[in-house]
């Protein structure tokens, strides 16, 4: 409805932009820069943000810049993992079916792994998304996993994703093996005021919209309220950009977002 009256010729504010239509601020360029540097040389990474921040969107970005001639990536977003989990899910993104028994599966991953670095000469990059949720078992077998020829050798990429509380989790002393064995942390944080606008107008130009919509205030005030995190941001310029048409207003102000927020987003 909103993208007629506004003339937009695609939507501005949805989940699957194509990467190079992005918004890239500093800290998320900096993280894809990072985490490159974690692929090349097979180390274990720990990225963590508040919800909403942006991480899926540095991890989407990261993996379309590898070369899959170099790189075999496996993404694994599971609430629930356990370790038999975990490895029956990259086995079969390798392309082979898990034994049974997690000691056997996880000696056939060992074989896969060496297969694929020696003969097919790409590099492994695993990522564990929602990593905050993984329980004390499943985290403790990570330990294990990197354990690999005795300590001396990494045959992989590890990168766990999740909330902020996973770094708290990280801290207690019963992981101090794993935090010791982390070669790379980041905390990705949200955006300020003027990546908030500036957010904003690169979507409006995905759209094809290069005329201000938002006033300098309609922004202070999207900006008061999502503290700077996407996901706020766009869920916020959604109902806005839906009343402003139902109304028939082609600019927006900050009455009328903070009239949005009292309205659907204060509960």
């Amino acid at each position: 409805m909103y993208e007629a009256f506004f003339n937009f010729l695609k939507p501005p504010f949805i989940r699957d932009i194509p990467e190079a239509e992005l918004y890239i601020n500093p800290g998320l360029e900096e993280l894809c820069g990072r985490l490159g540097y974690v692929a090349r040389n097979r180390l274990f990474a720990v990225i963590t943000g508040d919800v909403g921040v942006g991480k899926s969107t540095a991890i989407r970005r990261f993996v379309t810049a590898l070369d899959s001639n170099r790189y075999k990536v496996m993404y694994i977003s599971d609430s629930a993992l356990t370790p038999r989990n975990f490895y029956w899910e990259v086995l079969n993104q390798l392309g082979c079916e898990a034994k049974f028994y997690r000691g056997d599966a996880k000696r056939q991953l060992s074989k896969e792994m060496t297969i694929l670095i020696e003969s097919h000469k790409k590099t492994p990059v695993i990522i564990t998304d929602e990593a905050h949720l993984l329980s004390r078992e499943m985290l403790e077998e990570i330990r294990f996993l990197l354990n690999f020829k005795m300590d001396s050798y990494n045959p992989m990429s590890l990168i766990l994703v999740g909330q902020s509380e996973l770094k708290d989790t990280l801290k207690k002393q019963i992981y101090e093996a794993i935090c010791q064995r982390i070669d790379l942390r980041y905390h990705l944080s949200p955006y300020d005021r003027q990546q908030t606008e500036e957010y904003l107008k690169k979507h409006l130009e995905y759209a094809g919209e290069t005329r201000e919509i938002f006033t300098d205030r309609s922004i202070n005030a999207i900006y008061e309220f999502s503290h700077g995190v996407a996901r706020k941001i766009n869920k916020l310029t959604i109902a806005c950009l839906m009343h402003a048409a139902q109304l028939q207003k082609r600019i927006i102000d900050d009455h009328m977002v903070r009239l949005i927020i009292e309205e659907e987003f204060d509960w």
